[in-house]
């Protein structure tokens, strides 16, 4: 019996290669990454599934031209803004995705953004990279401190829920509040229904978001005003959550002391601005880039694509906006 034909768009771990070759008849494109949206459909005709990233932004054009052999897409995220459900759900295509399998490995990365941006780590960085470091005077580079001060987490849903709390520290002086978290692992946290007055009592200021019409620009010029002057912002959820001109002038003017962002708005390409500051701390989206995190959303992926092409019931399918825990 014929493997199925299954399009596929970037490289992965050895263990997902393995299993792409084993159980499918892969297309590839040699060529370059991402796919233009021609090369993706070209590819797709006369192909079972498709096997995409972020980077393959999937339109309402491209659903009117895929192929209607194209039984499932199944795409190697736990966001799926890159691809209009609406025109897919038109085409009855249903959508995969992977979530619940980088938890740990973004809470890592959320930590490692708070305690660099805090800690001026980049600039620390930079004095040793370029021969400038001298002996440094007691009131240089000094950051500020994590312990005792109030974490406010935008967003609590299918993302880092237990693993960032489980990273923050909670001794006496510290609060946590958060979106709504069960009751198992809430502790001394604090839930507050109304964002406006999680931002009152943020000093430092994390996004776990999903980007929806509801989400998308949260952290705007009033959003900011409303923080303790001189918190800290740490995004590892997505881009569009910033305003970013709001953000660069907040970092700016020391209204928000730093920033440690992972994501972007229109990455791969960035605000140069960002860049250009040394109050933050910047990442390029590797939230997720370990190992075992990148092996096992690659597997549940591939368990989507299997499913559907063998007529079982997919672990993972994409919800609608209103399932989703904001």
């Amino acid at each position: 019996m014929a493997k199925p034909v299954l399009v596929v768009t970037s490289r992965y771990t050895k263990q997902i290669e393995d299993r792409i070759d084993r159980d499918f008849n892969a297309r590839r494109n040699p060529n370059q990454f991402p796919c233009t949206q021609q090369q993706l459909l070209s590819a797709a005709d006369g192909a079972d599934a498709l096997f995409i990233t972020p980077a393959d932004r999937l339109d309402s054009g491209f659903f009117q031209k895929i192929s209607p052999t194209i039984k499932i897409i199944a795409t190697y995220s736990v966001g799926f803004e890159h691809i209009d459900r609406e025109a897919a759900a038109r085409r009855k295509i249903p959508v995969a995705y992977t979530p619940g399998v980088n938890h740990d490995a973004t809470a890592d990365i959320a930590m490692l953004l708070l305690l660099g941006a805090s800690r001026r780590a980049y600039e620390a960085q930079e004095l040793l990279r370029t021969g400038a470091w001298r002996p440094l005077s007691p009131d240089k580079l000094l950051g500020w401190q994590v312990g005792g001060k109030i974490l406010g987490i935008f967003g609590m849903g299918a993302s880092d829920r237990l693993w960032l709390v489980e990273r923050v520290d909670r001794n006496e002086d510290s609060l946590l509040h958060t979106s709504e978290l069960p009751a198992e692992i809430a502790g001394d946290a604090v839930y507050h229904q109304d964002a406006s007055d999680l931002l009152r009592v943020s000093q430092f200021l994390s996004l776990h978001a999903p980007e929806s019409p509801q989400t998308r620009h949260f952290l705007n010029s009033k959003a900011i005003s409303l923080l303790p002057p001189g918190a800290i912002v740490v995004n590892t959820a997505r881009g569009g959550l910033v305003v970013d001109d709001d953000l660069i002038a907040a970092l700016k003017s020391g209204r928000v002391a730093a920033a440690g962002l992972d994501v972007f708005e229109g990455e791969p390409k960035l605000n140069p601005e960002y860049v250009s500051l040394k109050n933050t701390f910047l990442l390029p989206h590797i939230g997720s880039a370990t190992i075992e995190t990148r092996t096992a959303m690659g597997m549940l992926a591939l368990d989507n694509v299997d499913a559907i092409l063998n007529g079982r019931p997919a672990p993972t399918l994409v919800p609608s906006w209103s399932q989703l825990d904001v």
